[in-house]
């Protein structure tokens, strides 16, 4: 009988191992039946930092890059304090500390869909039975009781790499929110430091306007006794009265932006408005000679975290593509469950009542309306977006040093003219009050030279407090002391991902034959 079924079986060709070669050419027609990605692709490149011309602009100047505590150089412990005091309570730390753990939460997540995964459930149920359906007398037509406990398990062979890019899309997104926490905490040095800065220029203006008012008194003065011995009238004793209630009226302005700079400062640091009144006048210096280092558009894109956070998503997106790419091909999923299943609690123990179950489960994508092609056209529209953002953030980065340092360098060379200025019309204002004391000149001409000397010297506290505060900007320009480090977190990460690193992208040929072997014999 049965050399009568191997010969009927011989003669109608379908033998076991013409039904493997048949499964086997099912695949092979079925991958050919997936849906492509036939003609979507993506050139952009970002950009090289070389292939900006930046020599005349930005030159080397054998210059240091900014250590972490570049505010030191200006010689103020108040203002190195305040800024370690935001960098620990502010708010905008807290809320860059919670997009980081959000991003490690996602990576882990990522990590998870790698790896084997095993449940355990147990359920209990009370049912009462069709009599007329699957379940046959006794059982049919009454009420039991079910018990089954199951431990299952289940892994995605992940044969073309899904999972594993999109874990590593997950990686370097996690290292771009690393680069965008220490975006934040620059953004925010570099904010005390120059409202430190404003609160000082408020100072030196109050200074100007407060020597104004004791100027302006003393030329009332005079007027008064001009007026007495006749050599005046009434309209020159109010044109000073008035000229002196206006630079009081200045000064009581200054005072009040004085208060509103502080109460600035304590936004800041996270903490309420009484503390900005507690902040001591400033004691700033003049800082470092200003000096480019070398090799600076090259180095710059490790210098400063929002560039480094820029390629990092750049490298997410790339990875993010790989994923999309992959959902094309076929998935493979092993799973197994063994356990007990009785009706009642007196057979649940029995060996009688196992259940077991195991083998793959083979998802096609053969037609879905368009929908894969349509993700992976969004992931290169994502990548564009990338490149493009990453590009513009090595402009503006190379820009902002550039204008910096012009700024500086224009107020250098506006300094030296500026103050020869102020001493200049400081001397003409004290000659034109000893020639009015003396009855040799009128008042209008004290006037004049009064408020060129009192611009005068507006003018060259504000230069210095507008060197000062591009000092501050170029040293955040220039990554603030930020070095790149994710080199080692590259290390890191490959660790991590060794296991995706260990399974190569297989080819059809390869899930064809892996399919073939799970097979049940």
């Amino acid at each position: 009988m049965k050399y009568q079924q191997k010969q009927t079986a011989k003669q109608s060709g379908w033998t076991p191992k013409g039904a493997k070669l048949a499964v086997a050419a099912l695949m092979v027609s079925t991958l050919a039946a997936c849906a492509n990605y036939a003609g979507i692709h993506d050139d952009k490149q970002i950009q090289a930092p070389q292939a900006l011309e930046t020599q005349k602009s930005v030159p080397a100047e054998d210059g240091h890059w900014p250590a972490a505590d570049w505010a030191a150089q200006f010689g103020d412990a108040q203002l190195q304090s305040l800024i370690e005091e935001a960098l620990k309570s502010s708010p905008t730390i807290e809320q860059a500390r919670a997009r980081l753990a959000n991003a490690m939460a996602y990576t882990e997540t990522s990590k998870a869909k790698t790896l084997p995964s095993a449940d355990a459930s147990y359920s209990l149920k009370r049912e009462q039975y069709s009599g007329t359906a699957l379940v046959p007398p006794p059982y049919g037509g009454s009420w039991q009781t079910e018990n089954q406990g199951l431990l299952s398990a289940s892994y995605d062979l992940d044969l073309w790499g899904k999972n594993r890019e999109a874990y590593k899309a997950s990686l370097s997104q996690l290292q771009a929110s690393v680069a965008d926490t220490q975006v934040v905490r620059l953004e925010l040095t570099e904010s005390v430091a120059r409202a430190y800065n404003d609160l000082a220029r408020l100072y030196a203006l109050r200074d100007i306007a407060a020597q104004e008012v004791a100027e302006r008194d003393r030329v009332d003065q005079i007027t008064q006794h001009r007026v007495t011995t006749g050599l005046d009238t009434d309209v020159e004793r109010q044109t000073s009265e008035g000229d002196l209630s206006s630079s009081r009226a200045e000064l009581k302005r200054l005072d009040g932006e004085v208060v509103s700079t502080r109460y600035q400062l304590a936004a800041l640091l996270g903490e309420g408005p009484d503390r900005g009144l507690t902040i001591a006048r400033p004691t700033m210096g003049p800082g470092d000679i200003v000096a480019l280092p070398d090799n600076l558009p090259a180095d710059l894109v490790s210098r400063r975290p929002d560039i480094v956070a820029a390629r990092w998503r750049v490298d997410s997106i790339t990875h993010e593509v790989k994923s999309a790419k992959a959902a094309f091909y076929p998935d493979i999923n092993l799973s197994a469950a063994i356990g007990l299943d009785a009706f009642g609690f007196g057979e649940f123990l029995n060996a009688a009542s196992r259940t077991a179950s195991v083998g793959p489960a083979v998802h096609l994508p053969i037609f879905d309306g368009g929908e894969l092609r349509a993700q992976l056209k969004g992931r290169y529209a994502d990548f564009d977006y990338a490149v493009a953002t990453y590009n513009q953030t090595l402009v503006t980065a190379l820009s902002q040093v550039a204008t910096d340092l012009s700024d500086i360098r224009s107020t250098d060379s506006q300094l030296e003219d500026a103050e020869n200025a102020a001493r200049s019309s400081r001397r003409a204002y004290d000659l034109a009050v000893v020639q009015y004391k003396a009855g040799l000149t009128n008042q209008l001409n004290v006037l004049i030279t009064d408020v060129k000397a009192l611009h005068a010297d507006q003018v060259v506290a504000n230069l210095k407090m507008d060197r000062r505060d591009k000092q501050i900007a170029l040293a955040a320009a220039l990554g603030g002391g930020y070095v790149d480090e994710s080199g080692s977190a590259d290390k890191a990460a490959s660790a991590a991902d060794a296991h995706a690193a260990s399974q190569p992208v297989a080819t059809p040929s390869q899930v064809v034959a892996a399919t073939t072997a799970v097979q049940p014999k």
